[in-house]
């Protein structure tokens, strides 16, 4: 059983503020320990279970901050950008199961680090009526690609919004929020005691059931997106591409093909706002 283990930072236990998730300073290196950590304690518990591959995807800002000399020999690790796939490359190795450990709440919730895919641009991101954040986005995409989600890490806002998108998967609290930048956390050592357990637990349960073997993808299913951005002068820049359509001042939509559309078009979009920074 082949599993893909995508890791972001805003998540993890023991992270709270935005300095800790940006590179050039001490915290962020400490963070980025405990990040690498979460991530090899998840791909342990799958190895010890059976896990046949795991590949880790390095899912935070720029892709370039797991510490590879500190990961499990026997992981193939995805870094750096552009890649198609976004925080799901590694999907075109054809992976059985999915785990997103470290990811954090939808944007303007009231989860520790909240946002969706980019703070800067983005208030919200809404799929055919529905308010998504990176983990209901990139879930999407494994389940088109015949993966299924089933391992979740993060904290309680995070989990209590994403676990009914998932039916079946596992959601493991590292931390309580109590606003963006404040709550109670396990320690770095017990999260990732706890994560390896859990994964273990998961892939055992996986290869014991029938119901969890690989399975054809899902058909590809037309989606509207809607996405309400930070300023007027942002819906300006992106009202630009031809295909996008201004609903007002702040909002903007457009229809895709596919879930795997509307991550390439929101990544897009993404790389246009740095313009206006």
């Amino acid at each position: 059983m082949k599993v893909l283990i995508s890791t972001d930072i805003e998540g993890i236990a023991g992270v709270f503020h935005p300095e800790q998730t940006r590179p050039g300073n001490a915290e962020y290196e400490q963070a980025r320990r405990w990040m690498t950590n979460e991530a090899n304690a998840a791909a342990q518990g799958a190895f010890d279970a059976g896990a046949s591959q795991v590949l880790i995807n390095d899912s935070h800002g720029s892709f370039r901050n797991l510490l590879p000399d500190a990961l499990d020999p026997r992981v193939r690790i995805v870094l750096g950008k552009p890649r198609m796939l976004g925080m799901m490359a590694g999907l075109e190795a054809s992976p059985e199961l999915v785990f997103m450990i470290g990811y954090h709440a939808r944007a303007q919730s009231l989860g520790i680090l909240a946002h969706t895919i980019n703070s800067f641009a983005f208030a919200s991101v809404t799929i055919d009526g529905e308010e998504a954040g990176e983990a209901a986005l990139y879930g999407r995409l494994a389940q088109e690609r015949g993966a299924r989600v089933a391992l979740l890490t993060g904290d309680d806002v995070f989990g209590a919004e994403t676990l009914p998108a998932f039916p079946g998967a596992r959601f493991l609290c590292v931390k309580t929020a109590h606003g963006y930048s404040s709550g109670v956390t396990e320690t770095p050592a017990a999260a990732c005691e706890a994560i390896r357990r859990a994964a273990r637990e998961v892939v055992e349960s996986a290869l014991a059931s029938p119901a969890t073997k690989p399975r054809a993808p899902d058909t590809l299913i037309e989606t509207r997106c809607e996405v309400r951005v930070q300023t007027t002068a942002l819906a300006d820049l992106f009202s630009q591409w031809p295909t996008l359509e201004r609903i007002d001042a702040v909002t903007i939509a457009f229809d895709a093909a596919s879930a795997e559309d509307v991550i390439r078009t929101l990544n897009c979009l993404s790389a246009m706002s740095f313009m206006l920074r």
